[in-house]
């Protein structure tokens, strides 16, 4: 658990439901290991009840586990409820968390009942690497809503370092379409590069807040990256997926229209591999990019499954693991970021956070390829949906005064574009048609 208690945006959305479901439903707040449920729901627990009887299902007693044997019963339940964990139960001011609840499946299915009940509130955690894994003997309960939670963004990771103000003025700056000037701007690339580094995962993030040292947050998020393989092996069992996994900055460094994963696994048939990266993504320890066939409104309907680009949900990771086999002192990418002498062969380093920050924005990935005439291809990195229009994103590391494979895909859709936006490490400005958004403002888009 983190050393620190960080302020989430998911909060707000808890304090939602509560107003809302008044009891009616449970909440379950679902994401990969280590991006901070279990901190998040003793927070809200212990702010917004009067009383809350924590489960943790990675360690519960037999004692606690037999309460769930027998639901036939609410007044002796609660009763032995009471006396098993010492504390008071107070009729719509009591929360009771289920925390990691994949790892009992039992009480999952109790939701229902306990619900029906009504007495109380009632919050569970897990990670969804497993939870969907454990469900094969138990009825689902209907009476569940669902919170992701994502890796810290960018705006959360500048309130841990004590800045609450910066996004404000960005999105103040985004309204008018006016940046800061170059100058400023600089400064606040560097903010960004240290971002992009850390990373938003809480562990990490409280371990530079406490130490100001890069290497002790690298070795924190090697750790992190072998709770993700060793889980990704617990359930597959062939080992495809964490080679896959692995394999991810090596990828998108080839700087390949696809994600091909014929060169890192033996051959795998595709409804195999279809259910291997469906896994993945369910995990959220990846974002996985779609090409889409049809770029139009609803492009999940023309969206490719077999053709896609994987990034990592943390970038801080990504950076770890793109020199997983190097010790801190080799990493490149370390010194180059926060020299801002990032070479254009590690751009790919900036495509992975622009994919985290538009996930963390409530948007879904896909991309479009399509001929140039001369034996290669245009390529938009991302689509957003927006109304009844779609927004294509291009991604610059470096260079901007050119953005051909954005221009001609406007060209051949230019019906169905509304805004255009070019995402790179210089000023907002606008330029003709095509908005040039810094990569701290990408959230904003």
């Amino acid at each position: 658990m983190s050393d620190y208690v960080f302020r989430r945006k998911a909060y707000q959305k808890m304090l939602q439901w509560k107003e809302e479901s008044q009891g009616e439903t449970a909440l379950l707040i679902e994401g990969a290991r280590r991006v901070g449920k279990s901190t998040l729901v003793r927070q809200f627990a212990q702010n917004e009840y009067k009383s809350f009887a924590l489960f943790d299902f990675s360690k519960v007693s037999k004692e606690e586990k037999a309460l769930f044997e027998d639901l036939s019963d609410m007044d002796f339940f609660f009763n032995r409820m009471r006396l098993l964990k010492g504390i008071s139960l107070y009729e719509r001011e009591t929360a009771i968390v289920f925390d990691e609840v994949q790892k009992f499946p039992v009480a999952r299915q109790a939701i229902k009942a306990l619900v029906e009940d009504g007495r109380y509130d009632y919050i569970e955690t897990g990670s969804l690497i497993s939870i969907h894994k454990n469900v094969d003997n138990i009825i689902i309960p209907s009476e569940e809503e669902v919170i992701d939670l994502y890796p810290m963004d960018y705006e959360e990771f500048l309130w841990a370092m004590g800045d609450a103000e910066s996004m404000d003025l960005f999105r103040e700056a985004w309204q008018k379409k006016r940046g800061y000037g170059d100058a400023v701007n600089r400064k606040l690339m560097r903010d960004f590069r240290l971002y992009m580094l850390v990373g938003g995962m809480p562990q990490a993030v409280s371990k530079y807040i406490v130490t100001k040292d890069l290497s002790a947050v690298d070795k924190t998020k090697r750790g992190i990256i072998r709770l993700y393989r060793n889980d990704f092996q617990k359930i597959d069992k062939t080992g495809k997926a964490t080679t896959l996994f692995m394999s991810i900055p090596s990828q998108l460094a080839n700087n390949a229209n696809r994600f091909q994963p014929s060169t890192v696994i033996d051959k795998t048939r595709a409804e195999q591999l279809e259910s291997l990266v469906f896994m993945m993504q369910d995990s959220k320890t990846v974002n996985v990019c779609y090409h889409a066939n049809d770029p139009n409104v609803g492009m999940d309907l023309s969206a490719n499954r077999s053709a896609y680009k994987m990034f990592i949900a943390d970038t801080g990771l990504f950076v770890t693991l793109a020199f997983w086999d190097k010790n801190f002192t080799e990493n490149v990418i370390y010194r180059k970021l926060l020299n801002d002498s990032l070479s254009v062969n590690l751009g790919y380093v900036y495509e992975n956070m622009v994919a985290q920050m538009l996930v963390a924005a409530g948007n879904r990935l896909f991309y479009y390829t399509f001929p140039d005439g001369n034996k290669h291809n245009y390529e938009v990195d991302f689509l957003l949906s927006r109304k009844a229009k779609i927004c294509p994103i291009e991604v610059k590391s470096e260079g901007y005064n050119t953005h051909r494979s954005l221009d001609e895909f406007c060209k051949k859709f230019s019906s169905r574009v509304d805004e255009r936006y070019l995402v790179y490490a210089k000023d907002l400005r606008k330029d003709s048609e095509t908005t040039l958004v810094p990569f701290y403002m990408t959230g904003l888009i």
